[in-house]
């Protein structure tokens, strides 16, 4: 059965969190990635930071090539990370297992890693991993993928999925509301119209599949 894990890793434990060496209020977001044996996580976002100088704020570590910004919105930054081939870290450990990362997030405190393996071995396959290369991972939480979320995870179109996952974490479900749908659109590169319709059907998915218990069909639509 699938599986999904959260570890933690203190700040100091990954490259990136020197950063919270001048900006301790910060916090540091990894994008979602699945695991290739091309590319780790070049992006990543720094929240809560103010700063002139973003770039800056990152101490030299062996691991990092070039660390760059790419755009900026008030306190916002999106950061693009070029990694040194020999790094062999918790980043190599998960293309090493091919378990894809769910959400990364750093702080002043620790790392927390969500992390899910088609069963419960591939998640120990990670921690051997990690423990071979020395990273002081703790195992946080443990659960099998219930049936509801991973229904919901395969109903959901691509598009659908990011407008809600964006819609969420920009705060448009708050209240009063953080965000307007038209900056949604704006993020996602599209109409305000658009917007509307993947969180409608995305929205009316979920309730579906939460509440009735029926089954939804594919749905090609945007």
């Amino acid at each position: 059965m699938a599986t999904e894990a959260t570890f933690t890793l203190p700040s100091d434990g990954f490259p990136l969190g020197s950063i919270f060496e001048q900006l301790p209020e910060a916090t540091v977001e990894l994008e979602r990635i699945i695991p290739s044996r091309d590319t780790v996580i070049p992006y990543f976002w720094v929240r809560g930071a103010e700063t002139d100088d973003i770039e800056a704020t990152f101490s030299d570590r062996p691991e990092v090539k070039q660390i760059r910004l790419v755009d900026s919105v008030e306190d916002e930054y999106l950061m693009r990370v070029e990694w040194e081939q020999e790094y062999d870290g918790i980043l190599a450990a998960l293309t090493e297992t091919d378990v894809p990362l769910i959400e990364a997030v750093g702080t002043e405190t620790q790392w927390t890693f969500d992390v899910r393996g088609d069963d419960r071995s591939d998640i120990v396959s990670f921690q051997e991993q990690c423990r071979k290369r020395e990273i002081p991972i703790t195992l946080a939480n443990l659960q099998p993928l219930t049936p509801i979320e991973s229904g919901v995870e395969a109903a959901l179109t691509e598009p659908q999925h990011e407008a809600l996952v964006l819609a969420y974490d920009r705060g448009y479900f708050d209240s009063p509301r953080a965000v307007t749908m038209e900056e949604l659109g704006d993020e996602l590169g599209i109409s305000q119209q658009a917007v509307a319709s993947r969180l409608w059907r995305g929205i009316d998915k979920i309730l579906n599949l939460t509440l009735s218990g029926t089954e939804t069909t594919t749905d090609t639509t945007h």
